[in-house]
């Protein structure tokens, strides 16, 4: 089962909300970051243009957090040097999606933004 209207509402008030919160509208055609959902897994992309103006967007990795419905909780994900996502180790799971969304602004360790 997909996210609930209710669920979509939440997520984009959390994930998307730093997602418009930190791609400033000057910049958008430079550097933004949008978030995507597969299933139960949501997706922060920082999307830069092609470097050579020509072809296809560039799309990084930043944060997946993936919810566990049988569980009810989320765990966070970082996009390793190796383009594999590894679980976040420092944040344990959570049932509230904000906490992992804070950690990812924060940023502590330089995991997400660099």
């Amino acid at each position: 089962m997909s996210f609930s209207e209710l669920e979509l509402k939440r997520i984009d008030r959390t994930v998307g909300e730093l997602c418009r919160r930190i791609s400033p509208p000057e910049h958008a055609d430079q550097l933004r970051f949008e978030y995507e959902i597969k299933g139960h897994t949501v997706t922060i992309w920082e999307v830069r243009p092609p470097w050579d103006g020509v072809g296809k967007e560039t799309r990084m990795g930043v944060a997946r957090f993936r919810f566990f419905r049988s569980r009810g909780v989320w765990i966070l994900y970082w996009m390793r040097r190796d383009l594999k996502w590894q679980r976040y180790e420092p944040a344990s799971s959570t049932p509230d999606l904000a906490v992992l969304v804070a950690i990812v602004e924060t940023d502590e360790y330089g995991a997400f933004f660099g």
